[in-house]
């Protein structure tokens, strides 16, 4: 998608030669532009808003299924642009990475490696940081689980001066990795090229990802952590958190292996009927603007209502989390339901209307099991139900779980919102 002019596209004789902005000499230099990627083969239909090259144009994707549903991700916030482009703006050394043509006109938001390939970025900025998680795993084991469905898959890995030697669980060596540099992290590659097989591959993943988010050389099974733990160092791709802040379900293609751990702003369907791609405000009026939303905060213990780890999926059950203002913590009253940004529903686990009932989030149906009344007393009630939302077991903790419980005016069932 493009503003003001066509882009231009060239053929040589190996191919198709697309358009590079973050080249002064590329002629589409100063076009205002983005892209999505998709994949449609015979296991239906992958479509993303990436950017892992450039953040540009305020632009959601969706892809419907047979069923009639709906996903879609890679909405931003309210004023999500202006966010993103103030935010790099003001992180020192990263301001460059904004481009601005002789109008005024903000073009884009290069990621770090396209910044540092044009000069504006220093080319070895996460140097010290690799140097040291490195350096961590001379004394110390990082284990890598790379399948979320096979836990009992696991390399072993010790860092030896530059290079860092894997084994699997029978001790046979099975990868080695030298240091990479900070080029080989934000683009994933040289040091850190990943073959499409079952064991380089995937370990390569994780180890860039892991030094994009700064989790390596201190969480030490790797993947690990959750967004919460992500982007903590000062030598981090603070591109990809802020792009990440300012989207409506924390999902987003901030580098190459932004998927790992699930983070990528993807929608599949094995049976898609329809897809689209849904432009979205530049800044923070205009038609098409979310409704206000605000937490749901406990009375008790000041806690909010949480999406665990943003993971926006049917089922997902809701915790109580300490109050970060994160997207995942945001909550639309519409009518009788109660909304994520994303338009998940919180949803009484198969319409039970029994103590201990597990509160989760689903696809928004206008089902009775998704019908909430906010009282004026702050209880927060499932009519079909008359039960009210309850942190279970009385649990001050963050992760407690919620569930419905007999209306009982007790602490533990008092909310507001935030």
């Amino acid at each position: 998608m493009s503003f003001g002019e066509k882009l231009k596209f060239f053929l040589t004789p190996d191919g198709l030669v697309q358009p590079a902005p973050w080249s002064p000499s590329d002629p589409n230099r100063n076009i205002l532009f983005d892209w999505s990627e998709f994949t449609y083969n015979d296991a239906g239909l992958w479509l993303n808003s990436s950017q892992v090259d450039q953040f540009a144009v305020p632009h959601a994707v969706s892809v419907t299924g047979a069923n009639g549903v709906t996903k879609k991700t890679g909405e931003l916030v309210n004023n999500g642009r202006e966010n993103i482009i103030n935010g790099l703006r003001n992180q020192p050394g990263w301001g460059n990475a904004v481009q601005t043509r002789s109008d005024g006109t903000v073009v884009r938001v290069l990621a770090p490696g396209k910044a540092a390939d044009a000069g504006l970025f220093d080319r070895n900025y996460l140097d010290p940081y690799i140097t040291q998680a490195w350096n961590a795993y001379t004394s110390k084991t990082l284990t890598v689980v790379p399948f979320a469905d096979q836990p009992g898959t696991k390399f072993f890995g010790r860092a030896s001066g530059d290079v860092m030697n894997f084994t699997n669980t029978a001790g046979q060596h099975v990868a080695s990795f030298r240091k990479p540099s900070t080029a080989n992290v934000w683009g994933c590659d040289g040091a850190l090229a990943a073959p499409n097989d079952q064991v380089v591959g995937p370990i390569a993943r994780t180890l860039c990802a892991a030094l994009h988010r700064s989790t390596l050389g201190t969480i030490d099974t790797q993947p690990g952590g959750g967004p919460a733990d992500f982007y903590k160092g000062s030598l981090t791709n603070h591109y990809s958190r802020i792009i990440h802040q300012n989207m409506v379900d924390g999902k987003a293609y901030g580098f190459a292996f932004d998927d790992v751990q699930a983070q990528e702003s993807l929608v599949h369907d094995g049976d898609p009927r329809s897809a689209g791609i849904t432009l979205t405000p530049f800044g923070a009026g205009g038609p098409g603007t979310p409704q206000p939303t605000g937490s749901i905060i406990s009375n008790w213990n000041n806690k909010c209502v949480d999406v665990p780890n943003w993971n926006f999926a049917d089922g997902q059950r809701l915790v109580m989390w300490d109050c970060t203002g994160g997207t995942n913590q945001a909550w639309e009253f519409v009518g009788d339901t109660v909304r994520t940004r994303n338009n998940m529903c919180m949803d009484v686990a198969w319409g039970s209307r029994d103590n201990g009932a597990a509160v989760q989030i689903a696809t928004c149906s206008g089902n009775p099991a998704q019908q909430w009344v906010l009282s004026a007393a702050g209880d927060l009630v499932n009519p079909q139900a008359n039960k009210c939302l309850d942190i279970a077991e009385w649990n001050p903790n963050n992760d407690a779980v919620l569930h419905i419980w007999e209306c009982g005016g007790t602490a533990n069932q008092k909310w507001r919102r935030g």
